[in-house]
């Protein structure tokens, strides 16, 4: 009976340690399958360490042609997002309010990824009166260019990019209005 004890007692402190290893995971993870949400870590590059943002663009959300090369020379700020991401969500308005406050001398752009169709992606501009254009993304074809700049699966990230063409900074998860400001000063 003792030993009936010590072995259920045992399994017991197994489970807790699975579980509570798993509720970590699931804290990092946003309800799709290899979507980890980041911690909000910011990077800041050095001019002599900043890395060329790759060519990326395409078709934005409301049909129009994007290209990075029409945008060099000034400071563009990219969004990696999705509507399917609650992260992201709590992020637009403070995306929405850096835009507003440096102004249109820096080109802000987002990146939805994943969103399988344009419905959901346009719902959340909607929703969030986003101003500035997205990318369709819908495969994440766009996203793999910044590999090693960015991971694939950390959505939200953002980068600011600077009038050289050159990754200044990122943000790995949530970014505030007060950081994003911040980033695009230093990067101007």
């Amino acid at each position: 009976m003792r030993r009936t004890a010590i072995v259920l007692a045992g399994a017991v402190l197994l489970l807790t340690a699975a579980c509570s290893s798993g509720q970590q995971t699931n804290e990092n993870r946003s309800g799709q399958t290899g979507f980890v949400s980041g911690n909000g870590q910011m990077s800041v590059f050095a001019p002599n360490e900043r890395k060329p943002a790759p060519a990326f663009g395409g078709e934005t959300l409301d049909g129009k042609e994007w290209k990075f090369a029409d945008h060099k020379g000034k400071v563009v700020v990219l969004n990696v997002w999705g509507s399917w991401c609650p992260p992201c969500r709590k992020e637009a308005p403070a995306l929405i309010e850096a835009a507003k406050q440096v102004g249109p001398e820096v080109e802000f752009i987002g990146l939805n990824t994943r969103d399988l169709d344009k419905a959901p992606a346009k719902k959340f501009v909607q929703e969030f009166g986003v101003t500035f254009p997205s990318l369709f993304d819908p495969s994440g074809k766009q996203l793999l260019g910044f590999r090693g700049q960015i991971s694939p699966t950390s959505i939200p990230s953002t980068l600011v990019i600077d009038k050289q063409g050159r990754v200044a900074s990122r943000v790995i998860g949530e970014v505030t209005t007060q950081t994003l400001v911040g980033m695009v000063k230093d990067a101007g």
